[in-house]
Order: structure tokens, then sequence, then C-alpha cells
């Protein structure tokens, strides 16, 4: 949108000259609007990627050894979170080394945390997505227990969540999960279908699509490689996208049903 603002800015202005020049202004706004500061530096992709990868695995061998045990189910996950990002036996191998390294009783991941948000602590998304994958991997076995929910909110703490944000976070991905596959089974799939975009009943529908707008932007593929997510780890994102369509359409369909029989 920039760069065709910025060309025919620079076009009335200065000419032929002037509208290049625009359109290449425009062009970085643009690129700064989609991807952040990261998109400004594409030099240093590799290593963002590289430690978001080494936080989100160090942490996850961390949340699984929290409660004093990994759990078959916890090793499960993981393995099914692998094959689901298909990576490489190399990557593999270094995933399932971190994974251990963070399980290991004594390893404090306060100094990883620290290098994560100097990396890529700049972008809220990349801060969200690794809460994300986390709550995901703790919720593994249907639930939070006590130890996992407090190393959660230690985590969220440190990457400036607040008790109420992160309590809506939370709540929106395990809802959110409720409708993997395209639709709630639940009996109460309508509430949520709210609550996993993060909203009411009593919201506008200005306010719902808002909310769905703003949750798709965050989980799009294109803004979260641009910003340092690894692209073999993007799948996980593509399946909350699908999870809040379907939680949006949902809405949609009821409000439209009772917009039609009033």
């Amino acid at each position: 949108m920039f760069r065709l603002l910025g060309a025919l800015l620079g076009f009335f202005i200065f000419g032929l000259f002037g509208a290049i020049v625009g359109f290449i202004a425009g062009a970085v706004i643009d690129r700064y609007r989609n991807f952040g500061p990261a998109g400004m530096n594409p030099f240093n992709a590799v290593r963002r990627q590289s430690v978001f990868l080494e936080t989100v695995f160090i942490l996850m061998g961390k949340l699984a050894k929290s409660d004093g045990r990994v759990s078959e189910t916890e090793v499960s996950h993981v393995e099914q979170f692998m094959a689901k990002l298909g990576m490489t036996s190399d990557h593999r191998l270094r995933a399932i080394a971190l994974f251990k390294q963070g399980a290991s009783p004594d390893y404090d991941i306060h100094p990883k945390i620290d290098e994560f948000l100097a990396i890529c602590g700049y972008s809220n998304s990349l801060r969200q997505m690794l809460l994300v994958y986390l709550i995901i991997m703790g919720l593994s076995d249907g639930h939070l227990n006590a130890a996992e929910e407090k190393l959660l909110r230690i985590v969220a703490d440190r990457l400036g969540y607040s008790h109420i944000a992160f309590n809506q976070l939370l709540d929106m991905v395990l809802n959110q999960m409720h409708f993997a596959g395209g639709q709630s089974t639940s009996a109460n799939a309508l509430d949520d279908a709210y609550k996993a975009l993060g909203i009411s009943k009593d919201s506008t529908d200005q306010e719902v699509k808002r909310a769905y707008r703003k949750l798709m932007s965050q989980y799009h593929p294109d803004k979260l490689m641009g910003q340092g997510v690894p692209e073999e780890m993007i799948v996980v994102a593509t399946e909350q996208a699908k999870e809040v369509q379907a939680a949006y359409d949902l809405i949609k369909k009821r409000r439209d049903q009772n917009r039609d029989a009033a």
C-alpha cells in the first residue's frame, strides 16, 4: 500500500525520479509494517531462527520435567511435534538434545530466556508464539498441572505478560484447540468460539471481526517467518489459524442465523 502511495506522491512532487524514490521508501515502510524490525535486517534471520528453535525445545524440556518426571504422553507429544515439523534426522537429534538439556534438573532457563529476549524479544509475535508452543505442550495431556502452570507464568512474566494477559492467552489457546479438525464437538461450541477469539457474546460484529483479523495476522506464515520463526515450525501456527477460522465461522454463522430469524 505505502509503495503505491509513495510512488504517486513522489511523481507529483519530483516527477519520474521522485516516483522511484517514493516507491522504494514505501516498500521499506510496508516491510516494516508486515515484519517489524526483523524485516529490516534479513542477514540476522538465521540467528533469530536458531535462537527461537533452541528456546522452544529447551523450555519444552523444562516444562515436561517441571513436575519431577517426563511422562510418556509428553515424550509422545514432542515426537509428534517434531514429526509434524518434518524435521530432518540431524535437526531431530539436535531438538532431542535441547529437550534433554532443558529437562536436566540443574539447568537454569533464565540465561536462555535472556538470549531470546535479546535476539527475538523486539517482536510481540515471536514472544506470543513461544508461549503458544509451550501452552500446547503443557496441554498435551489435556490439562496443566500446578508445576507446569507455575513455570509457564514465570516464562510469561519474563516475556512481559501480565497475569491477566497470560490468563487470556491461555484461555484462547485452550479453546482454539477445541476446534482442531475444523469444528468443535463440545456442547458449548459457541462459547468456546468466543473464548478462542478472546471476546464475548456481547461483542459487536465489528469487535468480532477485529479480534479475528488480529489473530489471523498474528498467525500469518509470511509475517512469522519474516520475524524469525523457522519455516519448519510454521505448521503449528497454520493449524492455530485454521482453528481461529473455524471458531470465527461458527460465530458468524450463528449471528447470521439469528438475524435471519429476527
